[in-house]
């Protein structure tokens, strides 16, 4: 069995200390004792390579990796030597996001009656050329979606809520069940939600 402090997230940072991804301990541990990557301390934004970090002493309250000899501090951060690239995080259109971006709800009425209830709706019809998009789809209860039918949302005389877009949530560490308080340090919400030129 893995230890689950073996399973924790560590933040990843390309050589410029922008976020770049997340991984477990243990892959980071393997990136560090490869020197691919260094260990980045939060505290004081010093970089230590595998020997260095593994000299340095746990304190009493410290998570800490145990080998059969030692003890080791837990990498919450560690910045990549020869990775200098932004990634371009782009939410996967699926049955699952547009759920997730419309909130469980009709964008016609407001209702949530939940997912079995829910379907996925062309505001522009398919049979009018309405394409499978972000920006052309959008969760619709059953009755709205069998009252609007193959029309557009003027010619059934409804409201759509709001446009649907291509949404723009925060990325992978968003997901983490656990979150990291060192982190915010190298991420900001402004970091994650100002729009990257193209």
């Amino acid at each position: 069995m893995v230890s689950s402090t073996l399973q924790r997230p560590t933040l990843i940072l390309n050589r410029n200390w922008q976020p770049v991804g997340i991984t477990t301990v243990a892959r980071a541990v393997v990136k560090i004792w490869n020197e691919t990557a260094r260990v980045v301390d939060p505290a004081d934004y010093q970089t230590y390579s595998w020997a260095d970090w593994a000299a340095l002493r746990p304190a009493e309250d410290e998570l800490v990796i145990h080998s059969s000899h030692d003890r080791f501090r837990v990498p919450e951060v560690i910045t990549l030597l020869k990775y200098d690239r932004v990634p371009r995080n782009v939410v996967t259109f699926s049955r699952r996001n547009v759920f997730k971006r419309d909130r469980f709800t009709c964008q016609y009425c407001g209702c949530q009656p939940g997912s079995e209830e829910l379907t996925i709706d062309h505001v522009l019809p398919r049979s009018q050329g309405g394409e499978t998009s972000w920006e052309n789809c959008v969760l619709a209860c059953v009755e709205c979606n069998s009252h609007k039918a193959a029309r557009t949302p003027r010619q059934a005389n409804m409201q759509l809520l709001k446009e649907p877009v291509r949404p723009k949530w925060k990325p992978f560490y968003a997901l983490q069940n656990i979150q990291v308080d060192s982190w915010s340090r190298f991420i900001s919400e402004n970091y994650w939600n100002v729009e990257l030129e193209r």
